[in-house]
């Protein structure tokens, strides 16, 4: 078998159990004509020929059914009469149909009949029919962890019976029991290959810092999520493996006091976080100024000639951008790292911090925080890489109004800004295009500044290419009116008097990316509105939208619209995707496949043992 599975490029017999067939050609001898059309094979003698200028009319005869058989060739070379001899008897391929006369079309004579066949893609140098047969076999797949009430389901994929085929003709793919192993099968190398990939290391440091006395002094209470988050990342820190975990809250969570404990549960060991932008460093080191004790020395590193001049050694808790993974000071002492808006950097980046404060060996606790949630299907995924934490509730409910406007809603909306800006609110317009474009409908960030500057005072315009962006929003927030943005005012940006967002062909944008644009409104318990501007009408998925207001529900329904990306990996986008495995709507299938998977490895364990 080895021999043949590097032929396969396979590890395993699973592996080899996902090379399914492109299709079946079936030889089969057809037992009655009840159920036309009907794909097949039939006896039939050859009774006559007419030509007409684009087909050969053969007129034949059915001994097994008794009843005369019309055969059209179209477009026929000289050799389909002799193809077709009269008075002879051959075994013809194909399909039957009856609309005014029994007849096929384009028909294959064979010689050899009497099976379904598998057909498969081709690949140079390999038979895959013949591999396939010989390796899916009942007796091999029960070696293998697949449990044994998928096995019947799977074996008539290499090995068709009639009832199979009829049911891949009915449904034009395979059946729903054969699909339902083949999702498995999938989803269980899957996170085979992910168990694979972890490993344990030592912490550097066990952290036991206190963390009750900070909380009982702030000015609020803490929700019940932020409590179990912290609680969770405790028992972490504490820990002498290495931690590794992902916090997830909805915007407006709270996950800053998060952060902000968790540097009180490592200190006095060090702490070091990577936010994306300047401007949001800049909020939660802020915050850190704020809220931490004052023995806590929280510096700031923004790549500026300030930082510069800095060195890690005088602080407990470093705050700063990607700037941090080009300085040379050692992060030796540093027990804790961590990023803020973990999806906005690359995984090499995230890497690569971590790698700087790790040392012999021992690796330090991280800990990623996002307000972007991902589905449970996601996350039980990437389980066994990372550990999740889930801030489901926020400090206050926010209001927020989300509503789709066409083209004729305009003045209206012009309307509602007014009123905005009369009570000293702030408005966002976000523009999903910085340049005009021929081949796109909606108005670009450019096209529109002209027209907002023209009508209302305080207008601010920037976009990711600006240079001066963390400049223009820090600007707008103290004294601005309205501001032009692409999608780069999604992360982290509090701005309190921002009552209104307007997206601009918002159906182009992933939900998870509107929810994250509308969580900019109503930061403080401000009234806030959302709207989805848009040429297209009755998009059931901006409909959708505005119905939902909870972040991890968007982030199943984003899953539904969108195709899961690649985890793995980390470098394939939401285009890409499982073949046969849904994570919208196969999580029944996957925790049997992480059940199996527990299984399995208790019972290598015990064999070793």
């Amino acid at each position: 078998m080895e021999k043949d599975l590097v032929k396969l490029k396979c590890k395993n017999l699973l592996e080899v159990a996902l090379i399914t067939p492109k299709g079946y050609e079936n030889s089969l001898l057809l037992q009655n004509l009840d159920n036309l059309p009907s794909t097949g094979v039939v006896q039939a003698k050859i009774l006559s020929h007419h030509r007409t200028p684009k087909t050969l009319q053969i007129g034949a005869f059915l001994p097994s059914f008794n009843t005369p058989l019309k055969i059209t060739i179209f477009y026929p070379k000289k050799y389909h009469t002799s193809l077709f001899p009269i008075d002879s008897t051959l075994y013809l391929q194909g399909k039957i149909q009856k609309q005014f006369e029994l007849e096929m079309i384009q028909p294959k004579v064979i010689k050899h009949f009497g099976e379904i066949t598998p057909i498969f893609e081709k690949r140079k140098g390999v038979n895959l029919l013949e591999l396939t047969r010989s390796l899916i076999t009942e007796q091999n797949l029960l070696q293998t962890p697949l449990p044994r009430e998928y096995i019947p389901h799977i074996l008539p994929i290499f090995h068709p019976t009639l009832p199979f085929y009829r049911q891949y003709t009915y449904y034009k793919t395979f059946p729903p029991s054969s699909l339902k192993s083949l999702k498995f099968i999938e989803v269980f190398l899957y996170l085979q290959s992910l168990q694979k990939k972890k490993r344990n290391f030592e912490a550097k440091c066990i952290c036991q810092g206190e963390v009750e006395g900070f909380i009982s002094s702030l000015p609020f209470p803490l929700t019940q999520g932020q409590r179990n988050a912290i609680e969770q990342i405790r028992k972490d820190l504490s820990s002498s493996i290495a931690s590794r975990r992902l916090i997830m809250g909805d915007v407006g969570s709270g996950k800053t006091i998060v952060i902000l404990c968790s540097v009180l549960l490592a200190y006095p060991h060090k702490s070091i976080l990577m936010a994306p932008t300047t401007i949001l460093a800049t909020q939660l080191y802020e915050e850190a100024q704020k809220f931490l004790p004052s023995f806590v020395r929280v510096g700031l590193f923004l790549g500026d000639r300030e930082s510069k001049k800095q060195s890690y050694q005088d602080f407990d808790f470093i705050i700063g951008t990607q700037a941090l993974i080009h300085r040379d000071d050692s992060l030796d002492d540093f027990a804790l790292v961590m990023s803020d808006e973990q999806h906005r950097f690359g995984t090499q980046q995230r890497f690569f911090l971590e790698k700087l404060a790790s040392k012999e060996g021992k690796k330090p606790h991280i800990l990623q925080f996002s307000a972007t949630p991902i589905p449970r299907t996601m996350a039980m995924l990437q389980s066994d890489l990372i550990s999740h934490t889930f801030i489901k509730d926020t400090p206050f409910v926010k209001d927020i109004t989300t509503q789709i406007l066409y083209k004729q809603d305009f003045p209206s909306l012009l309307a509602h800004i007014k009123k905005e800006l009369e009570q000293d609110h702030q408005v966002i317009i976000v523009y999903p295009l910085v340049e005009e474009s021929e081949s796109f409908a909606y108005t670009s960030l450019k096209e529109g500044e002209g027209y907002w500057r023209k009508h209302f005072e305080g207008v601010y315009c920037t976009n990711g290419g600006d240079k001066d962006k963390d400049k223009v929003l820090q600007e707008f927030r103290e004294k601005g009116k309205i501001l032009l943005a692409t999608t780069l005012i999604e992360v982290g940006i509090s701005l309190p008097r921002l009552s209104t967002i307007v997206i601009v062909g918002a159906e182009r944008m992933g939900l998870a990316t509107l929810h994250q644009l509308r969580g900019r409104v109503s930061r403080n318990g401000l009234k806030g509105y959302c709207f989805l501007f848009t040429y297209s009408h009755n998009n059931q998925r901006l409909k959708d939208f505005t119905q939902t207001k909870n972040g991890f529900e968007i982030a199943e329904l984003d899953l539904k619209y969108r195709k899961g990306g690649d985890l793995l990996e980390g470098e394939r986008q939401s285009g890409d995707e499982f073949r046969f495995f849904d994570p919208s709507s196969d999580l029944e299938i996957l925790e049997n496949a992480k059940e199996v998977l527990t299984q399995t490895k208790n019972a290598q364990k015990q064999d070793i043992m």
